[in-house]
């Protein structure tokens, strides 16, 4: 007896053990496109067999004519497909960053209060493409290693988790697999519009790109993620490692500033901006965290640094002390004795 025709097949094998590593309810996001609707499908499938539950959602932003309808019409589809529960949630887009910003922002929230409501995972469709396309934003932006790094297959945020099993396969096979299931596909308009940056890398830097170099550009651009990802999570373990010893050396909430100093620089801002996060400090920066270095590596007597939210930094008794909203003024305490600024 044959099988499925190839693309449906790997969309199968791409969700199959995310499906089945636990009884957790699954959510898929569905824009209606090719790539998320070929994951709806592949979902339903292996959940089946599985005996995991797997619903749908699909956002309405209200930003195309329409759009309420386009909504309704998403939804049939993933009823069809056999998806339970299937909800339509319309988001009012506000917020600065554009359209496309805000737009992300508004669905993200709406995706994890649904998450949050079923206790289920989201999963997301981004394909190898999407991850090749984030890659060249992170580079071209110098946006730092962790965007270049680019999307994780599964990563946990404020309870919610998102799973995004489609990062190894192309989109022209999530398109190839709807087209094989006879499932419709709404071609967003955003999506061809030049105005958008990640528009124009896909259709005109990606393919200059596969031609100067011969192709396979994408999948390079993936691979080199994911190594550049495990690197990352070698130095986030060494770096978390070292601030639990020095927290609890310190065991008052400060952080010893002299043990820090000769640690490698990218495991030293790793340990700052752990401290730092985890004393509640919002929207923090890099030119935030390199103010807050120097108090380790530039030493000289200065000040207190100021941080996001009216907090701050200072040094004394040999220790970085956080200064909470209101208390930027006041003197942290004595210079350690055997501490003496650089001159």
């Amino acid at each position: 007896m044959s099988g499925p025709p190839p693309a449906v097949a790997e969309l199968r094998r791409a969700v199959r053990a995310g499906v089945r590593a636990g009884d957790r309810p699954v959510l898929a996001a569905c824009s209606g496109g090719a790539d998320s609707v070929a994951l709806a499908a592949a979902l339903a499938f292996e959940a089946r067999a599985a005996g995991v539950r797997v619903g749908g959602v699909t956002v309405d932003h209200g930003l195309q004519p329409g759009s309420a309808a386009r909504a309704e019409s998403t939804a049939a589809v993933l009823r069809q497909l056999g998806l339970d529960p299937v909800l339509v949630l319309p988001v009012q887009v506000t917020g600065n960053g554009g359209p496309e910003a805000a737009a992300r922002s508004a669905r993200y929230a709406a995706l994890a209060d649904a998450a949050t409501a079923h206790g289920a995972r989201v999963a997301l469709g981004h394909t190898l493409d999407d991850q090749a396309e984030t890659v060249l934003l992170g580079l071209g932006r110098g946006s730092g290693p962790r965007s270049v790094a680019g999307m994780v297959v599964e990563r946990a945020d404020g309870g919610v988790t998102w799973w995004r099993p489609l990062l190894g396969v192309r989109r022209v096979t999530t398109r190839r697999a709807c087209a094989d299931q006879g499932l419709p596909v709404w071609d967003d308009p955003w999506n061809t519009d030049p105005a958008y940056t990640r528009v124009r890398l896909r259709g005109e830097v990606l393919p200059l790109l596969e031609e100067v170099l011969g192709g396979g550009v994408a999948p390079a651009l993936a691979r080199t993620a994911r190594l550049l990802r495990e690197d990352l999570d070698a130095l986030d373990a060494l770096a978390d490692g070292e601030l639990a010893r020095l927290a609890a050396e310190a065991g008052d909430g400060t952080l010893p500033a002299r043990p820090l100093e000769p640690l490698p620089a990218a495991v030293r801002r790793r340990v700052l901006r752990g401290w730092l996060r985890a004393a509640g400090i919002p929207d923090l920066q890099a030119v935030h965290l390199q103010a807050v270095e120097t108090l380790v590596t530039g030493w000289r007597g200065q000040g207190p640094v100021d941080l996001p939210g009216g907090a701050g930094v200072a040094r004394a008794s040999g220790s970085l002390v956080l200064l909470p909203p209101g208390a930027r003024g006041s003197s942290p305490g004595p210079a350690h004795p055997d501490e003496e600024p650089l001159p």
